[in-house]
């Protein structure tokens, strides 16, 4: 086969890598990815191949977020399906946790990222985060996170370091479990956290 341009030689090397990799039954661990490119990367692996697609930055996180979810509502009495939850952060560890607890009936969830919570028509979102709006923050609420927070059952965070306060887990409803996992230093150490009344 005689490849005589860019264009050529890219669609002969994905059918080849295509092929290459339906052959073996072995799944991709997408790595390092961020969004939105992540999303669509996964995308268009899933619509190429007959091979299972992993991307351990959404779907590791958001597993071990699940597990921990439900066990810790558990101690705190509370259903999913009854609890309001913020989420920080609208990148692939955000997106991906609130999908698979919506999932599992998480009902009013209110996703934030840097700008505050994302709401349907929000200008400036990305594909992603216009998606994710679209299915989320059912009250329609705007505003910065210290707004939103209040009253909330639940905060996960996939975000930035120390932007969760003593004070606003004071604002929140009794008993709030804190999810605070930026890496390496979270939203809100556990100390702060506990004195503040979480779980």
């Amino acid at each position: 086969m005689k490849i005589n341009s860019a264009r050529a030689y890219y669609n002969a090397s994905t059918c080849m890598v295509k092929d290459m990799l339906n052959w073996y039954y072995a799944p991709i661990n997408l790595e390092d990815i961020g969004a939105p490119r992540c999303f669509e990367v996964e995308k268009k692996l899933k619509e190429r191949l007959d091979i299972p697609v992993f991307h351990d930055d959404q779907h590791g996180t958001a597993v071990v977020t699940m597990a921990a979810m439900l066990n810790a509502l558990k101690l705190v009495d509370k259903k999913i399906e009854e609890v309001s939850a913020v989420v920080n952060g609208a990148g692939a560890a955000g997106t991906a946790c609130t999908e698979l607890l919506m999932a599992l009936g998480l009902k009013n969830v209110v996703v934030c990222d840097r700008f505050g919570a994302l709401y349907e028509g929000m200008p400036g979102m990305t594909e992603a985060q216009a998606v994710l709006a679209a299915r989320t923050n059912p009250e329609k609420k705007q505003g910065a996170l210290a707004e939103v927070v209040r009253g909330a059952d639940v905060f996960l965070g996939f975000s930035a370091p120390n932007c969760l306060t003593g004070e606003m887990v004071k604002s929140m409803a009794a008993d709030p479990v804190i999810f605070a996992c930026a890496n390496p230093t979270p939203e809100i150490f556990p100390e702060e956290a506990l004195a503040a009344g979480a779980r």
